[in-house]
């Protein structure tokens, strides 16, 4: 049971890394993360500003995150997203980061009531989906959106909706003796699932792939700037400024996915599906005949009707009858 970051394993794995930091109570662990967002909020023209915020660990779960010990670093102003360029704005930071770590700064201690240097470590960063890509330098679109598959993909291209998709993708990861690999009308229609989980890279196998690529110049023209191979075998786009950090890539967890977004997408379309809610549905036309291809269920098939298609009703969807 997790209930605080110190209990986690990516916790314990650099307090084992880095017992000498590890022994200083007086030393911080931080947390960093950004979103944009619009202070215009009663406009309608499109203005994105960018918060930094840094929040300490070093507290009980009850203190943990809460509004007066989050601090805020500094704020990307607008008026579109900073992309690639976002480390540009972090420079300062990261400089302060590993003058904290590296040297340390001279602390007023007010329990003691004497000085003391304190050290500080970054464990890692929370973000949404698409501040994730900033941050780490790997692009969170496309068919190799997921940071964690990198080249290992099963993802495909839908034909009729067009999308990157990820459906069938999970079994696996399901342990290799599971009746699911062998289902063939539940998933994929005629599909056996053999392959295993995509290997799990380690900071240094991570840090030695970025060390390739080529440097990228930032301003106005980076977004133009590609990668060798981007989009065929890799989603990176530059290497992440946080690799200047000389414990980063022995982090075990270097991003994090903000659970309100998550769980708020995440049921948003669950809710939006069900309830058949037109324009805000998934289980359109479209999906409908990309499942006829891929799927075996013929009882969810687009049907012609007076030489127009219908949807039949799908069990999953709610109606007004009683």
């Amino acid at each position: 049971m997790m209930t605080h970051p110190a209990d986690a394993e990516a916790w314990k794995k650099f307090n084992a890394t880095h017992p000498k930091f590890a022994l200083d109570p007086q030393n911080v662990r931080l947390g960093l993360y950004t979103d944009g967002f619009n202070p215009f909020i009663n406009s309608s023209s499109s203005y994105s500003c960018w918060p930094v915020f840094l929040t300490p660990y070093n507290l009980p779960p009850s203190m943990c995150m809460k509004r007066e010990y989050i601090f805020l670093t500094l704020m990307i102003p607008g008026p579109r997203s900073p992309g690639k360029s976002l480390d540009v704005y972090l420079q300062l930071l990261i400089d302060e980061l590993k003058i904290l770590w590296d040297i340390g700064v001279n602390t007023f201690d007010a329990w003691k009531k004497q000085n003391f240097i304190m050290k500080a470590a970054l464990m890692w960063t929370i973000s949404d989906f698409l501040a994730y890509g900033m941050l780490s330098g790997w692009s969170t679109h496309g068919k190799f959106a997921c940071p964690y598959c990198m080249g290992d993909i099963n993802s495909f291209t839908l034909k009729s909706g067009g999308k990157p998709c990820w459906f069938d993708c999970h079994r696996r990861f399901l342990p290799i003796i599971h009746s699911f690999h062998r289902d063939q009308c539940s998933f994929k229609k005629s599909v056996v699932e053999n392959s295993l989980p995509p290997q799990e890279y380690s900071g240094i196998d991570v840090i030695n792939q970025v060390n390739q690529l080529q440097k990228v110049t930032f301003g106005l023209k980076s977004s133009k700037q590609k990668q060798p191979d981007f989009g065929k075998t890799h989603n990176w786009v530059k290497k992440s400024i946080f690799w200047e950090l000389a414990y980063w890539s022995t982090n075990m967890v270097r991003h994090n996915l903000d659970v309100m977004h998550v769980e708020k997408n995440v049921f948003d379309n669950i809710f939006n599906t069900v309830m058949d809610i037109k324009a805000k549905t998934k289980d359109t036309a479209n999906a409908r005949q990309d499942l006829r291809l891929i799927c075996k269920r013929p009882k969810l098939e687009l049907v012609l009707e007076n030489e127009k298609y219908k949807k039949p009703k799908a069990t999953y969807v709610l109606c007004l009858e009683f």
